[in-house]
């Protein structure tokens, strides 16, 4: 130590120092260097959050001698937390009862800093900050004095100004109206929540420690949100549901018909969603033992007609020519009570922009989720559904597009299609060689054709076929040559294997057959799928053809359908164009990870809301060349690319000569095409 009146402290990871006279408490020093410690209750020994942790030893990087004797032994009232919270761990303390007697190195470690860094799911997007956008602070107010007129609301505002700096707070009528029950009740210290550093929104007596916030993708299927604690950025909660709008209408647009034909429609789906949104948070509430008024912010993501019905705003303009949104602004500040959510009565709520007529707020989620705007690689975003919403860019330039691929990867259109559930073929391999299938099933770890198969699937029997598993039977048939290039059921193979069965004036390869039932895939299950990929990878060239690209260096796959396909089928396919296989992979619900980001970021809001004004809008409906790149994209994996990385890792047949499986059947089903 090089004076007797004062200490050297440094703090890490900021390694930010300075010297302050013995006595200083560490909570104090450290807000005079501007480092990042948590506090809610403002150094009073309550809320636990400003722990940080003594490192002993001789640090010659920073010429410091750290050693416990440096700080004062542990206050009675430090005792006293431990007695009541639980004790701390060695070499831990709490900083605000800790004063300086020497010099000292203390470690802030992450759960104490304010702006901790949360790692998103992929180690090269950068870490988000944690800065949610609602706060909490803990005051003492001055008591009423007949001498000194001030009212309750003032002195709170004047002790929040005083010991936390926020000055000028805005406040709603609705904490006026809690304001003097909170202040007596709890004896005059009261937790506050202020939302964007401006305005008071939430009162509670004595000390609140943790506030929550929800994070929801309203999908036209089904609906998913996550309750997350504001203080730590963890995911406390996450529960789903059916969309109930279903009942009125599978699709999108069937849902925007019936508005058009019945008066008060789109009044009667906003309620019946905001009712499934209040059970789910009732739900979440409920598992993570949070009672809902704790709950101070939600975001919400969805295409735009289900963004447009949760806010209440009508989406008929969205049905026809030229799919006008009514806004391509964020929602912001909107009170829980005005979406008559049964979370806190003045908590805020939040919607991401949406793009475009037929590119969402979901969309905007999962560019904020996988940041194509800040690489130099060409990233291709894929969310597969009803719709396929579809980005490709990087820093320099952002495109998306929606295409109309239908509900066929849903299993829908689909002779034995279903959703994933139990009984359902997920995976499909086929000898090519005898034709025989082998196939695992959701709810089951064996194939079919290891022992014990039978037994493991008798409680559900095996019920139809889901999309990975629709995928994956066709792109083996290309394999197997039981399908040419233009997917066409080679019917000669009948005669060398019982799978190939007439159907009608085409043929269908049976994949499960039992006293029960049978399980084919039929020409039309195959055009369906066709016609299908096709669409999706004709919106994926018109994208690289406006990008000036060839290729793509990444392919990042969203939704529940993403995270269950495998991307060597779904590239054999041709649902996606050439790429390296090591960097096509699952995105996960990455428009609910958007949501989750913003709810848990200020700056991530602002964020996106730029990054989507980059956005170019590319209207496949109008673009003449779509049905160029279509007709291409109907062939296995297609017409002309030539699929150079896929065919380094798979032997695809040839694109023109006929496969030596089906050539004893050529002349046949030349007469039946004829």
């Amino acid at each position: 130590m090089s004076n007797a009146d004062d200490a050297l402290v440094v703090f890490t990871p900021s390694g930010r120092r300075g010297r302050f006279p013995v006595g200083t408490p560490v909570l104090e020093a450290a807000r005079a260097l501007g480092v990042d410690i948590d506090s809610v209750c403002g150094g009073r020994v309550l809320c636990g959050r400003c722990q940080v942790d003594l490192c002993e030893g001789h640090f010659s990087k920073h010429g410091v001698a750290s050693w416990a004797t440096h700080l004062t032994a542990k206050s009675d009232t430090e005792q006293a937390w431990e007695t009541r919270r639980g004790p701390l761990r060695d070499g831990r303390r709490l900083s605000c009862s800790t004063q300086l007697l020497g010099d000292a190195v203390i470690d802030v470690p992450a759960s104490s800093q304010v702006h901790r860094q949360i790692v998103r799911k992929r180690a090269e997007v950068l870490d988000i900050e944690l800065d949610p956008i609602v706060r909490l602070y803990y005051v003492e107010v001055q008591q009423p004095d007949m001498h000194v007129p001030a009212s309750d609301l003032r002195c709170l505002k004047d002790a929040l100004a005083y010991e936390w700096h926020l000055a000028d707070l805005e406040n709603d009528i609705r904490v006026v109206q809690q304001l003097q029950e909170a202040l007596r009740k709890g004896d005059w210290g009261v937790t506050v929540a202020v939302y964007d550093d401006r305005r008071l929104i939430g009162m509670w007596p004595g000390l609140q420690s943790q506030i929550y916030g929800m994070a929801v993708d309203v999908g036209s299927t089904t609906i998913a949100a996550h309750l997350c604690n504001l203080q730590t950025g963890e995911v406390v909660a996450s529960a789903g549901r059916m969309n109930p709008q279903i009942r009125y209408g599978e699709d999108l647009m069937s849902r925007v018909s019936y508005i058009m034909m019945n008066p008060g429609g789109d009044q009667a789906m906003t309620r019946s969603v905001r009712d499934a949104l209040n059970e789910l948070t009732v739900e979440l509430a409920s598992e993570a033992d949070v009672h809902v008024d704790a709950i101070l912010e939600a975001t919400f993501v969805g295409n735009p007609i289900m963004q447009s019905l949760v806010f209440g705003i009508n989406p008929v303009e969205l049905g026809g020519a030229p799919f006008a949104l009514a806004t391509d602004e964020a929602i912001d500040g909107l009170w829980a009570t005005e979406m008559d959510l049964v979370i806190h009565p003045n908590a805020r709520v939040y919607g991401l922009p949406c793009i475009a007529g037929h590119v969402g707020a979901d969309t905007a989620g999962m560019i904020l989720s996988e940041t194509p705007y800040l690489g130099e690689e060409l990233m291709l975003l894929v969310d597969v559904g009803t719709n396929a919403e579809v980005v490709l860019g990087n820093r320099h330039r952002l495109l998306a597009c929606s295409s109309p691929t239908g509900p066929a990867f849903e299993g829908a259109q689909i002779s034995g299609g279903q959703r994933a559930a139990a009984g359902a073929i997920e995976r499909v391999r086929i000898d090519p060689l005898t034709l025989e299938p082998r196939y695992k099933v959701i709810g089951c770890e064996r194939w079919s054709d290891e022992p014990g198969f039978d037994d493991a699937v008798a409680p559900h029997g095996v019920t139809g076929i889901c999309g990975s598993g629709i995928i994956e039977v066709i792109a083996e048939m290309y394999l197997a040559g039981i399908i040419n290039q233009d997917g066409v059921v080679q019917g000669g193979l009948a005669a060398r294997s019982e799978r190939i069965v007439a159907d009608g004036r085409t043929y269908a390869y049976v994949l499960h057959r039992n006293d029960s039932r049978t399980l084919a895939i039929t020409q039309n299950d195959i055009r369906a799928i066709q016609l299908a990929k096709a669409a999706l990878y004709a919106g994926i060239r018109l994208l690289m053809e406006q990008f000036g690209a060839d290729h793509v260096d990444r392919i990042r796959l969203a939704g529940a359908f993403g995270a269950h396909i495998d991307v060597k089928y779904a590239m054999i396919l041709g649902l996606i164009p050439d790429c390296d296989l090591d960097h096509v992979t699952s995105a996960g619900n990455a428009a609910g990870t958007g949501a989750r980001i913003a709810l848990l970021s200020r700056k991530a809001r602002r964020e996106i809301e730029a990054a989507v004004r980059r956005v170019e809008k590319v209207e496949t409906a109008t673009e003449p060349r779509f049905q160029e790149h279509f007709v291409a994209a109907m062939a296995i994996p297609h017409r002309h690319d030539p699929f150079p990385q896929l065919r380094a890792e798979v032997t695809l047949p040839s694109a023109t000569a006929e496969s030596p499986a089906a050539s004893r059947g050529s002349r046949r089903r030349r007469r039946q095409r004829a």
